[in-house]
């Protein structure tokens, strides 16, 4: 079963992967997409909106048991709404995130968790949260968290390497332009036209890109993220000039990667593609990528419906899901509605360790 639901995982992380900005020029879909991995390193401030439902979770265990006790978690999380509003700046650096989380279900609930973080400071505002004891005292005060000093209390040194938004950029560009190399145009890739994406009001988008993963090319897909993309990706991510940045030991990576490539796990993999199509059934997959005038991306929305199931268990689940991506006022002056808490606003990562009898830490 793990091994069959972790080639699963990798179906969702090679979907996942590709979720990048787009290039506005007419160009051929392959080619746009990797001209605007190098052209997303130009945004040096944004504004941002994030929204991802899901459509339906189901989970059946094939006991009766177990399914009653997810039954409940699971009809909360069906049409559950997850969106981030948020604005970010380089030069200073600043940015602002407000997070909402809406449940459905018998136990709806809705509850908002602003954060802000300027150099290497962190704050996060103490949500209000039905069934959880958060004394009122310290509800909706942020809580100051100073990253330095915390990764000094933990033994370790604070590396502002970690915190370069450019640097992260640069390093998706190596990724992105990797990993789209590998596939093959045509069964991949193509253009749609803006007026058919379905893009929300206030959107002008000139090219939209569309990925796509199906049941016919799935096989091949995992194939090529197995066996092509992904030991190239791992030499990427042990360069010097990202040591810093992710904070992995390159040996790691070097024996990750030789795991990978031995022919134990390359059997093994075939073995479990050879049966794919009797676990993973992808009844719709596609990622749209639209792009403005100027070249900037604009706009990314995903739509994932597949069914995941192990027959010799009786197992089976369900996913269908939405996620976009909106992008604003690129490179403008940005306005931070939230801006830096001051005064008695703040309590500090001690004050709420208090005020959770030593939990306070482990929380944030």
């Amino acid at each position: 079963m793990n091994k069959k639901w972790g080639l699963s995982a990798a179906a969702l992380l090679l979907t996942a992967a590709v979720i990048l900005p787009g290039c506005a020029k007419k160009e051929e879909p392959k080619e746009a997409l990797t001209s605007a991995a190098a052209k997303a390193t130009a945004m040096k401030s944004y504004e941002m909106k994030s929204k991802v439902v899901i459509n339906d979770l189901t989970i059946d265990t094939g006991t009766n048991e177990a399914d009653a006790s997810t039954g409940q978690i699971l009809s909360m999380l069906k049409n559950a709404e997850l969106t981030i509003d948020g604005v970010y700046q380089a030069e200073p650096m600043q940015t602002e995130l407000t997070t909402v989380l809406n449940l459905k279900g018998d136990m709806a609930m809705s509850f908002t968790v602003p954060m802000v973080m300027s150099g290497q400071k962190l704050y996060v505002k103490v949500p209000s949260i039905p069934f959880l004891p958060i004394p009122e005292t310290i509800v909706n005060k942020f809580v100051e968290v100073d990253l330095k000093k915390l990764a000094e209390e933990q033994g370790t040194e604070f590396n502002p390497a970690q915190m370069d938004a450019q640097k992260v950029q640069k390093l998706s560009n190596e990724v992105m332009n990797t990993l789209l190399g590998e596939y093959d145009e045509a069964k991949y890739f193509n253009n749609i036209k803006p007026k058919d994406a379905g893009l929300p009001e206030g959107v002008d988008a000139k090219q939209v890109v569309q990925f796509q993963v199906t049941n016919d090319n799935v096989k091949e897909a995992l194939t090529i993220l197995v066996n092509n993309a992904l030991p190239k990706i791992m030499d990427i991510l042990s360069k010097d000039e990202y040591k810093d940045l992710l904070q992995v030991d390159p040996a790691d990576l070097a024996k990750a990667k030789e795991e990978l490539q031995s022919s134990e796990a390359r059997a093994e993999f075939d073995k479990s593609l050879a049966d794919l199509n009797k676990y993973l059934t992808i009844n719709q997959f596609h990622l749209n990528t639209a792009v403005n005038k100027d070249d900037y991306p604009v706009y990314q929305d995903m739509l994932m419906d597949i069914k995941v199931n192990d027959p010799e268990k009786g197992e089976n689940v369900t996913l269908s899901m939405n996620a976009s991506n909106q992008y604003s006022k690129i490179n403008e002056k940005q306005t931070f509605k939230i801006g830096i808490p001051q005064g008695d606003d703040v309590i500090t990562l001690e004050e709420l360790q208090q005020q959770f009898g030593g939990m306070g830490t482990s929380t944030y």
